[in-house]
């Protein structure tokens, strides 16, 4: 299966935005077709803050302002309840499956709160939104940290979104999809993470 040209936007504007891109941003901004930016566009640029930090993000939501904006938010999109990490422990496990205990242990060890942090913020709060499947937001996070050349996290994210649904031949395309703003050394280094998953 391929990626939808929504998928395709999607990961263009993401990458943007983790290299802080902001002529790109603008650009795929003015160029979104006809009922888009929709609520996929403001979930994608929400989660970018995981990859990229707020400042980046915060950029990026200016910038975009300028270009059109990203439409008003539906009531359904303004979640402020409580129970987070309860929300975010299932995708948490989904993506890391059998390492899940492991990768929470170093997290732990890295600082107490961390682990809190990771699964109750990146993943309750922000991964398990609804608005965007979990295979979408992982192609996306594959994506951004392939263009930071996070070779290590790329591996975690490329075996969670094939757990969460997204195929091979998806992810290659979205790992293809950066090799023009992150060139030939850092594409090589992606290619080679997701290379080994391929189906047998």
């Amino acid at each position: 299966m391929a990626l939808s040209e929504l998928d395709r936007r999607l990961i263009r504007v993401s990458v943007a935005i983790v290299r802080g891109d902001w002529d790109e941003l603008r650009f795929e901004r003015s160029a979104a077709p006809q009922g888009e930016p929709n609520r996929a566009w403001r979930e994608a640029v929400l989660q970018t803050h995981l990859f990229a930090g707020f400042s980046r993000v915060v950029e990026a939501f200016s910038q975009l302002d300028t270009a059109g904006g990203l439409g008003a938010p539906g009531a359904d999109e303004i979640l402020r309840e409580d129970g987070a990490p309860e929300r975010g422990r299932p995708l948490f496990e989904k993506i890391y499956a059998g390492a899940a205990p492991t990768v929470r242990a170093m997290l732990e060890r890295q600082h107490p709160e961390y682990a809190d942090w990771v699964i109750g913020h990146a993943y309750g709060r922000v991964l398990s939104r609804p608005g965007l499947a979990a295979d979408r937001r992982e192609l996306l996070a594959c994506a951004c940290l392939a263009a930071q050349g996070q070779d290590r996290q790329l591996g975690s994210h490329a075996r969670g979104a094939l757990r969460c649904g997204a195929t091979h031949a998806e992810l290659v395309e979205a790992i293809e999809l950066v090799g023009p703003a992150i060139g030939p050394a850092l594409l090589a280094a992606a290619r080679a993470v997701v290379a080994p998953l391929a189906p047998r």
